[in-house]
């Protein structure tokens, strides 16, 4: 049950962050969900429609792995890729300066996706891939999410010919920092065991 709550919490957070502050002032975030980003600003598609499809692969991966992290992935993407798409209503709802809205956009995406590594579950590719590379190199996962992210920013930048998307890196410096911090301190305990 402490599994379903912290799952569920983190998926809000996840789709508040994306749906009320990043989508709105059309940027990405980084990892998958940048990617997914990316394809819904250039063809339309759902975000949660296109994280399972990019997240195929790499779940694949991790199944051969471990299967233990393949089952949690399953339900870190089914619960994100949802509540993603349920709380697209959020979307437009708040209006900030672009600067509040990355912060903000990605200090909520980063306590969702922090909460829910300290579980091993990831929502989405690139944070499962950080998860299993933290585990086998002892590198803290948000340094690897950081780096992942920013080489997606730059390919946005770069496919989308928007410069306005260098904010982006403020977002994912954000996420980065709250996976980090809740993912460093494993003597908090956070009642998750």
């Amino acid at each position: 049950m402490k599994k379903f709550i912290i799952l569920l919490f983190s998926s809000v957070c996840i789709g508040i962050g994306l749906n009320m502050f990043i989508i709105p002032i059309h940027l990405i975030s980084g990892g998958i969900f940048g990617v997914s980003l990316l394809i819904k600003y250039v063809w339309g598609v759902k975000v949660g429609h296109a994280m399972i499809m990019i997240n195929a692969p790499i779940y694949l991966l991790s199944l051969a792995y471990n299967r233990t992290y393949f089952i949690n992935a399953i339900l870190g993407l089914i619960f994100t890729s949802t509540i993603i798409d349920w709380l697209t209503p959020l979307n437009g709802i708040v209006h900030l300066p672009i600067i509040m809205s990355v912060i903000l956009g990605g200090l909520t995406m980063g306590i969702g996706v922090g909460f829910m590594l300290r579980l091993h579950v990831s929502p989405g590719g690139v944070d499962l891939l950080a998860l299993l590379i933290s585990k086998s190199t002892a590198i803290n996962p948000g340094v690897i999410i950081f780096i992942i992210d920013s080489l997606i920013v730059i390919a946005g930048i770069i496919v989308l010919k928007d410069l306005k998307l260098i904010y982006s890196l403020i977002t994912i410096s954000c996420v980065g920092i709250s996976v980090g911090l809740l993912n460093s301190f494993k003597s908090i305990n956070l009642y998750l065991r």
